[in-house]
C-alpha cells in the first residue's frame, strides 16, 4: 500500500494542521516527512504561534504511523529536547539571542 502524499490524508493530521503546514511551505507528506517533525513543527510555529505542541504530536505520528497519543507518551521528552536543539540552531526570525534581549 503506498504512502499518502497528500498532508490532510496522513493519519492524525486535520485540515487546519494541513493549512497550518502549507502556510509554512510544507505542501506534501514527502515534504514533511523529509523535514522530520521537529522541522516541520518549527516552521510552523514562527508563523503560527497558536499551534500547540499537539500539532508536534501529531506531525511525529503522521510519519510514524503511530497515534499522536502514543508519541506524546512515549515520545515526549525526546522530541522536546530535539526541538530545543533545533530552536537553538535556527532561532526563529526576530528572537534575539539569550542574554541580548
Amino acid at each position: 500500500m503506498p504512502e499518502p502524499d497528500r498532508l490532510a490524508e496522513l493519519p492524525g493530521l486535520g485540515p487546519r494542521s494541513a493549512e497550518w503546514l502549507r502556510a509554512a511551505g510544507i505542501d506534501s507528506a514527502e515534504q514533511l516527512r523529509r523535514l522530520g517533525a521537529v522541522a516541520a513543527y518549527a516552521q510552523v510555529r514562527a508563523r503560527q504561534p497558536r499551534a500547540s505542541l499537539n500539532l508536534l504530536w501529531a506531525l511525529e505520528g503522521a510519519i510514524s504511523g503511530l497515534p499522536w497519543q502514543q508519541v506524546a507518551r512515549q515520545h515526549r521528552t525526546s522530541l522536546l529536547l530535539a526541538l530545543e536543539e533545533h530552536l537553538r540552531r535556527h532561532p526563529p526570525a526576530g528572537s534575539a539571542p539569550k542574554g541580548q534581549g
